[in-house]
């Protein structure tokens, strides 16, 4: 499966910490990547960046071309599983030191790099109405215009108007969103060596009241349906045409099956969940063993949502 949002190249050298260390100060080598996805599953990256700039994310970019060492791109983690084996590499996290947001009257311009949920919180206090389906999905913005993340019947690609990324021959370039092939949870970027760096959202003038009020209540659906007291990459599959992935998991006599630390939730079968201690490959298990069973029993194989990512 493909990196949570950015490509990944598989041709292998020996990293260079010494050449990496000099191109970026803002590397950690050895980093357990349980720290950074949402699953708090995952083995140790060769080098963690927690980069602060288009220009950072480039330099190292041609560094690791230029050496034959892999890179990923990430955001939140929220909807990754990283191997027990970990990242070999360098893994380029798109985080809260790119996550400026500017509003100006309508319009939105946010980084990739902050979270949804504050972005929520700061278009609700502009009295801008249009983001309130995003404000409970954990994961950051560029990860969710990868993937056009969605929830309760709305998707980024509805309010986006255009997005800058770099391009694979390191180009920024600003691309207007029907021009990016946004399809349920799918984008040009998941095809490309392309890297998010910004967009722009267009909402509508609303009242304040109203629209906290349609936050708190989808959050409250969210908290009541959803184990969000529990880790997860959320949503474990795709919703396939014509019927629902938590349902048919229900309905297949699934609900609280567990392997090893790795568990299909008992509040909504949809969600495969770390109940303790699980490792990656407890989680593939489990998920293997759900689409067995669920295709045995009504023929339909499900699709993974969540990415797998490092060494296998």
């Amino acid at each position: 499966m493909p990196a949570e949002y950015g490509r990944i190249y598989w041709r292998y050298s020996m990293l260079d910490r010494e050449g990496l260390a000099a191109v970026t100060d803002n590397v950690i080598f050895d980093e357990e990547m349980s720290r950074h996805t949402t699953f708090r599953i995952g083995g140790k990256a060769d080098a963690f960046v927690n980069v602060k700039s288009a220009l950072e994310i480039e330099k190292i970019i041609h560094f690791c071309k230029d050496t034959a060492v892999p890179y990923m791109i990430m955001g939140n983690g929220s909807n990754m599983l990283v191997s027990d084996k970990g990242i070999r590499g360098v893994v380029i996290h798109i985080g809260s030191s790119m996550s400026k947001c500017r509003i100006e009257g309508d319009e939105v311009y946010a980084d990739a790099g902050i979270l949804m949920s504050a972005l929520a919180k700061k278009i609700l206090d502009a009295n801008l109405a249009g983001f309130e389906f995003a404000s409970g999905i954990p994961g950051s913005l560029g990860g969710g215009i990868y993937m056009n993340a969605g929830a309760y019947g709305g998707e980024l690609k509805d309010i986006i108007e255009n997005v800058t990324f770099i391009c694979p021959d390191g180009i920024i370039k600003t691309e207007e969103a029907d021009r990016l092939d946004f399809g349920y949870r799918h984008s040009i970027f998941m095809d490309g060596e392309y890297i998010i760096l910004s967009c722009k959202i267009k909402l509508k003038a609303g009242n304040y009241d109203e629209i906290k009020a349609k936050m708190a209540e989808l959050n409250a659906r969210r908290s009541s349906k959803q184990p969000l007291a529990q880790p997860s990459a959320g949503s474990t599959f795709k919703r396939p045409e014509g019927y629902f992935a938590g349902k048919l998991i229900q309905d297949s006599g699934l609900m609280g099956y567990s392997l090893g630390g790795a568990m299909v939730s008992d509040k909504h079968a949809g969600f495969v969940v770390n109940k303790g201690g699980a490792t990656a490959g407890d989680v593939l298990d489990l998920i293997a063993y759900i689409q067995q069973t669920v295709f045995d029993k009504f023929n339909v194989m499900l699709e993974p949502e969540i990415r797998f990512i490092g060494e296998r």
